[in-house]
């Protein structure tokens, strides 16, 4: 069959397959990532608490929920947040943006934080949502190992003392942060990371989050 590329009814159905096939690509690549991903934690969830649910919100963004959380925690969640890459423009402000595959994870704690900073990589897209916010609450920020570190007026320099206890819990775990919250009400401690190497040990990972926690819960 010969196509008329100047007709253009051609090219409209052309230009739907092409999105069509895009999107179809584009759901099937997030979920087989992020299954993979589910999986892999799976082997370090029980260290958080004894059962985990777990759903889709939608092509980019799964949500895992613990119950009965272990301590130091009172609640926690992990979101995998993925790029959109079913809709090829989306997928492109994404990446304008500095958008990546990301591990968030979040806890309340059975203490409570004394300390509130931020330590945030401002070309990350997550990392800028952070630091504006922060800065709009009239927090004062400075460079620390090529992140920004901000924390509430005059408490900069105890934030300064707090971070490198909070950087150890994570060594083992060979995280490369993109941001790192610590408040002393709300969520109390949140942490956005790569998402994991699945080569990776999933029980040292989630021990290093533990560790974090409990680092949080005594500052």
């Amino acid at each position: 069959m010969n196509l008329n590329v100047s007709d253009p009814k051609t090219i409209v159905v052309v230009g739907l397959a092409v999105i069509m096939g895009w999107f179809a690509f584009g759901v099937l690549f997030n979920l087989r990532r992020g299954n993979a991903v589910v999986r892999w934690l799976q082997g370090g969830l029980p260290l958080l608490g004894e059962k985990t649910t777990f759903r889709w919100l939608g092509s980019s963004v799964a949500q895992m929920e613990i119950s009965r959380p272990r301590q130091p925690f009172r609640a926690v969640q992990l979101m995998l947040v993925l790029a959109p890459r079913d809709v090829p423009w989306f997928w492109l402000m994404a990446a304008l943006r500095g958008r990546r595959d990301i591990l968030i994870f979040r806890a309340r704690l059975a203490g409570t934080p004394t300390s509130d900073l931020e330590l945030a990589d401002s070309a990350a897209w997550t990392g800028k949502t952070a630091l504006v916010d922060v800065v709009q609450k009239g927090w004062v920020c400075e460079p620390y190992k090529g992140y920004r570190l901000c924390a509430p007026q005059g408490t900069l320099g105890n934030a300064r003392k707090v971070l490198p206890g909070l950087e150890a819990a994570l060594l083992p775990a060979s995280c490369t942060l993109v941001r790192l919250g610590m408040r002393s009400d709300g969520q109390q401690v949140e942490v956005h990371v790569p998402l994991p190497r699945v080569a990776q040990d999933a029980r040292a990972y989630f021990k290093a989050l533990q560790a974090l926690a409990r680092t949080a819960a005594n500052h």
